[in-house]
Parts: structure tokens; C-alpha cells; sequence
């Protein structure tokens, strides 16, 4: 028993590290990536906030329990989660919440865009069901899955607060290495 709780304290300790500490190899493009996302994050959760049809009012429509306490809980996760994605900071994080919240807003809207039965309006111009339909008006949600997916592989790269963050305590493990070592 003594060895399972040392393996998942190691297990938990070593997936704490991956999350909050971002990869040395991670471009410093992948600020472009973040700047993509997180905008597109943060508008759309002002959105929910501004306008009830975007918010309450979708949720309403496409049968979300508790519509408006969840509408106000995803625009407070996108608004929040989209200004740490544009900061870098917690970026692995908050990558996880956001992919989570993409497969959810497929599976609720594009389902029925399939079988023509969404509650929500139609798209204006053909195609306006079926495969190409969703394939049409699924690119947003897919762009920012696949962004979120890459950041939470790689990490929010060195143009970010993580980067900066993790240099700082690097530095600090380095002094308290060298102070031990000096003072034996």
C-alpha cells in the first residue's frame, strides 16, 4: 500500500510539474496561437454578458440546465480563461476547461444541425443540413479545439508569464542548490 500512495504522490507530482511548467521546445509562435484563442474566447464570453441571445438566451434555446447560471458561468470562463490564454499564464490550465467546452458545444449544436432539427436558426445559405452543413459550421469550434489541444501539449511557450514565471523559479532553485552546497 506504502508504494501505490509514493507512486500517485510521484504521478501527482510529476503532472502538477508538466501543467504549470511549459516545455523548453515550444516556438515562440505559439503566442500567435494564444492571441488567436484567447481573443476569440474573451469576446465570445463578453458576448454572453451583452447580448441574451448569444447567452441566456442560446442556452435557453438549446435546453442547457440552469440556462442562465450556465451561461453566466461560461462567459466568466471564457472572459477569464481568454485573458490568461493572451497573458500565458496557467495556459495548460485553462486548456483543459476550454476543450472540454468545445466537445460540449459540438455534441449540442452540430448534432441536430445534422438531422435538421436544431433549435437555433439555420445556416442563411445552402448548405443548411447534413454533413457539409456541419462541416461548414463547425470551423470555429474546431479551430479553437485544435488550438487548445496544441497549448495544452506545448505549453504556452517563451513569449509568455508561464516562461517567465518558470525562469524565476529556476533561479531560485539554482541560489537555494548553490547556498546548501556552499554551506556544506
Amino acid at each position: 500500500m506504502e508504494s501505490k500512495t509514493g507512486t500517485s504522490r510521484s504521478l501527482t507530482k510529476l503532472i502538477r510539474s508538466w501543467m504549470v511548467s511549459p516545455p523548453e521546445t515550444a516556438p515562440s509562435a505559439t503566442l500567435l496561437l494564444r492571441l488567436m484563442a484567447g481573443s476569440v474566447f474573451l469576446w465570445e464570453g463578453i458576448l454572453k454578458f451583452v447580448f441574451a441571445n448569444q447567452g441566456i438566451g442560446r442556452f435557453t434555446k438549446l435546453g442547457m440546465p440552469l440556462p442562465a447560471l450556465t451561461a453566466h458561468f461560461i462567459g466568466a470562463l471564457e472572459i477569464g480563461g481568454g485573458a490568461l490564454l493572451l497573458l500565458g499564464l496557467a495556459t495548460r490550465v485553462i486548456a483543459i476547461p476550454f476543450i472540454i467546452e468545445m466537445i460540449v458545444a459540438v455534441l449540442s449544436t452540430k448534432i441536430s444541425l445534422f438531422l435538421g432539427t436544431s433549435p437555433l436558426p439555420l445556416p442563411p445559405a445552402p448548405p443548411t443540413v447534413g454533413i457539409w452543413a456541419v462541416l461548414h459550421e463547425v470551423r470555429s469550434e474546431w479551430a479553437q479545439l485544435i488550438v487548445c489541444a496544441f497549448l495544452l501539449r506545448a505549453g504556452a511557450g517563451p513569449l509568455s508569464l508561464d516562461a517567465l514565471l518558470a525562469k524565476g523559479r529556476v533561479g531560485v532553485r539554482e541560489r537555494s542548490v548553490r547556498q546548501i552546497a556552499s554551506a556544506v
